[in-house]
């Protein structure tokens, strides 16, 4: 039997057992070979070479990802919004490649990438979906693009993502394990958990601990246990934008709206544009810049003044160290001290170092040893 047929029967005997205390353990097993198979089929299948490549080299600021079935408006709306020059017809699958463009706003500049149309079994290879997602997992921020008459789509896109690995929305387990030598496996838990002990064991077990310590900080099920062991989860923030809002009548709006929230979608917190009439696409980019946590630094140049027309994008938490190493050269080794004045500093020409956390419109002067 091939590890795809294997991987078919597992996931008919989870779907076929009904989960209680009485089989918790069972189905916490069941979903540890799961996702090990997984694993080992992807890199079968990544090692097997073949198939287009859809490797794109990232540049800019930081990197968003266009996601949506084919024939949504993808290639449309990010031709609208930069300078790429993405296939436009009203068929399926116009986009065969990965089309890179760059979006200019506030100083940023982001790149935006329009994939081909997701298509449903995309986790499993179907359309060269595996590809696809591959490029959508290196990025910083997923933008849903979804036709208003079908708002359902938003369902089988999450499923093939999560199906990729990637978890949206969501901060990375509490979870922890350390390898030891002797002494079985022992959980240490800081809130009650709901998981059998016995549970957590049994799928440690299936994933080849022995010996270990887990520590678990927050209340896991078996999918969150599973990916806190794993450890190559994605999580990646999103944001849902609603096209050709152009096309319904002001009294179907609510239709919308109620099938927004079916799908666990706030209404108010969807961006309703027309790609081809370009409205509400500047309420988008303001979205899409807000997500990234981006902040412009002001660098104040030697000999130059400060410069407020092309700053230094770094993202919000990023420190002095983060902005030596983005700009490169020989700043970080030879850093010696920085001076920053705005939202972060106490006072103006405050003197600080490496560590200091720098906030959106801050302005920076490093001082180098000679």
């Amino acid at each position: 039997m091939g590890l795809e047929e294997e991987i078919e029967e597992l996931e008919q005997e989870i779907a076929d057992t009904p989960y209680n205390k009485a089989t918790e353990e069972h189905i916490g097993r069941l979903k540890a070979k799961l996702a090990e198979k997984k694993d080992k089929l992807e890199t079968q299948q990544s090692g097997s070479g073949g198939g287009p490549g859809y490797a794109v080299e990232k540049h800019g600021d930081a990197t968003v990802a266009l996601v949506g079935f084919p024939s949504v408006g993808k290639s449309t709306l990010i031709n609208a919004m930069t300078n790429a020059d993405s296939e436009v017809g009203e068929y399926e699958f116009t986009t065969l490649n990965v089309n890179p463009g760059m979006l200019q706003y506030k100083g940023a500049n982001i790149q935006m990438l329009d994939v081909p149309g997701l298509i449903e079994g995309a986790a499993g290879g179907r359309g060269g979906g595996k590809e696809v997602l591959s490029v959508v997992r290196t990025a910083d921020l997923i933008v849903f693009v979804l036709s208003v008459f079908e708002i359902d789509q938003y369902e089988r896109l999450s499923e093939e993502l999560y199906r990729n690995k990637v978890r949206l929305d969501a901060e990375p387990p509490n979870v922890s394990v350390r390898k030891k030598h002797k002494d079985g496996i022992t959980v240490n838990a800081s809130v009650d958990l709901g998981l059998d002990e016995q549970t957590v064991k049994s799928v440690l077990r299936e994933h080849d601990y022995v010996n270990a310590d887990v520590t678990i900080g927050e209340q896991v099920d078996i999918d969150r246990l599973i990916d806190g062991i794993m450890d190559n989860r994605e999580y990646l923030p999103s944001i849902v934008t609603v096209n050709k809002a152009d096309l319904i009548e002001p009294d179907y709006k609510e239709t919308v709206d109620e099938n927004l929230r079916e799908h666990g979608i706030d209404p108010d917190e969807a961006i309703f544009i027309s790609a081809v009439k370009e409205k509400g696409l500047d309420a988008l980019k303001e979205r899409i810049y807000d997500e990234l946590g981006l902040i412009r630094i002001y660098m104040d140049k030697p000999g130059r003044g400060v410069d407020y027309e092309d700053p230094l994008m770094l993202f919000e938490g990023d420190t002095v160290g983060d902005a030596c190493r983005k700009i490169g050269g020989r700043f970080d080794e030879r850093f010696r001290f920085a001076r920053v004045s705005g939202p972060s500093a106490k006072h103006d020409d405050q003197q600080v170092g490496r560590d200091h956390e720098l906030a959106d419109e801050d302005v920076l002067r490093i001082v180098v040893n000679r």
